[in-house]
């Protein structure tokens, strides 16, 4: 998925690995990583979503 979004759709991986939630080992770091490019992680998530919508309509099943 990371290599998709990022190649394809042309997101940063910066978003997209705060959007993963990799662990970050302290509490500040964690708090900070929650709200880090909220917007732009929302942004992406839906465009996510339209991809997978785009496939499902053109699915022949």
């Amino acid at each position: 998925m990371t290599v998709f979004i990022d190649e394809v759709l042309g997101y940063r991986v910066e978003w997209i690995e705060h959007q993963l939630a990799h662990a970050v080992k302290d509490a500040n770091g964690r708090a900070y990583n929650r709200t880090s490019f909220l917007e732009q992680r929302a942004e992406m998530m839906q465009a996510w979503a339209d991809y997978l919508d785009q496939l499902r309509d053109s699915a022949n099943v």
